[in-house]
């Protein structure tokens, strides 16, 4: 379980350094723009975000290694510390110190997390017994969901509510492509089966790009302030429904769910706090072509 854990870190580690190396991408581009193909090819021109793109490699990966050693519900919430690394990540590359008020909500976050986790104390489940119609009813639900976000936040106006729709839209997808990618972690445990056998493999595969290319609108859409919070909470929310009503992962109820909800209330303060530190929003305008 320890493995897990430490896979689950420094993903979201990686991810951060994806996220801070993006977003400054991104915001050298023209902001208000719809989802398009040409916005990927402009960045693909900018080193930084190459560098990005490889970082987020390095997360997924290792997200799918922590993914195979332990339960979906206890490997997405841990990913919600991604947002204290870019906090960090941007203080060090601006030679920053960071102050007690900055540090608080890193504190609240992490030690949120942990009595989450411990609250919750996932066990059990298995995304290979899961039936076809649980597939089916679960994947429907979820696209849908998502769809139905996208479409609304791209007809409106760029700004924090299209940054807050699109965040969350790419909150839950992410949440989705983890849910497929830990069915096929599951079948790679087997030996007699191969990973190309795994019908769950094709539809990760697909829904990896997707989700790579609604991140970049999302950087892009809004402010941090705005967007973060739904990319970062909506994540370990869908994967948590999932691996509860689907994949039947046991979690701790009766009294410690009062634990557990406090302890979210906690994270998502402190996700919040995060996301309205003044030192990333200078980090985005250090991004910006007015800089």
């Amino acid at each position: 379980m320890w493995v897990c854990v430490v896979l689950a870190v420094l993903a979201a580690a990686a991810n951060a350094a994806g996220s801070v190396l993006q977003r400054h991408a991104a915001r050298n581009e023209p902001a208000g723009g719809r989802l398009t193909i040409g916005l990927l090819w402009d960045l693909a021109k900018q080193p930084a975000w190459g560098f990005g793109v490889t970082s987020m490699v390095a997360g997924s990966v290792l997200q799918a290694l922590a993914l195979a050693a332990g339960p979906i519900v206890l490997v997405q919430p841990i990913l919600i510390g991604e947002l204290a690394f870019v906090l960090v990540l941007t203080a060090v590359f601006r030679r920053h110190r960071l102050g007690f008020g900055e540090w608080l909500p890193v504190a609240g976050v992490g030690c949120g997390v942990a009595v989450l986790l411990t609250a919750l104390r996932p066990t059990g489940g298995d995304p290979l017994t899961v039936s076809a119609a649980g597939w089916v009813v679960g994947c429907l639900a979820t696209t849908t969901l998502v769809a139905v976000v996208v479409h609304r936040g791209a007809t409106v106006a760029a700004g924090g509510r299209r940054a807050l729709l699109l965040g969350s839209a790419a909150g839950a997808w992410f949440g989705f492509a983890a849910v497929l990618v830990s069915a096929v972690m599951a079948a790679a445990r087997d030996p007699s089966v191969t990973v190309l056998s795994t019908w769950q493999f094709y539809p990760a595969v697909v829904a990896a790009p997707l989700g790579f290319f609604l991140l970049q609108n999302t950087l892009r859409a809004g402010s941090l302030t705005a967007s973060q919070p739904g990319l970062t909470l909506v994540n370990p929310l869908v994967a948590l429904l999932w691996g509860v009503t689907v994949f039947g992962e046991n979690v701790r109820g009766g009294a410690w769910v009062f634990l557990e909800l406090a302890a979210g209330a906690v994270v998502v303060a402190g996700t919040i706090g995060l996301a309205r530190l003044p030192l990333l929003a200078v980090h985005e305008r250090a991004g910006s072509p007015s800089s």
